[in-house]
């Protein structure tokens, strides 16, 4: 999950489409002008190959503060934790 976040952070679109799993990844992804602001992990989960994470990231967009609030969805193929789904509040 902080990995993912840092790619947003940092634009590397190549990295967050390398750790979407293959049955629900966009053919391609363009990021929108936001400026990060922090990362707050509320919960974290893992029971066999599968992972669960809470979260909340903060973020500006056009000067305007923001937070996203996700439950994403996790699964681990061959030792890499891709990224399936995640549900917003």
């Amino acid at each position: 999950m902080r990995s993912r976040y840092s790619a947003y952070v940092l634009g590397l679109i190549d990295y967050l489409l390398a750790t979407w799993h293959p049955s629900t990844a966009p053919g391609d992804l363009e990021l929108q002008p936001v400026k990060w602001l922090g990362l707050e992990v509320r919960h974290a989960e893992m029971t066999g190959d599968a992972g669960v994470v809470e979260f909340v990231a903060r973020c500006k967009v056009g000067g305007r503060a923001e937070r996203m609030e996700e439950t994403s969805r996790f699964v681990r193929q061959d030792g890499r934790w891709l990224y399936i789904d995640g549900q917003t509040s």
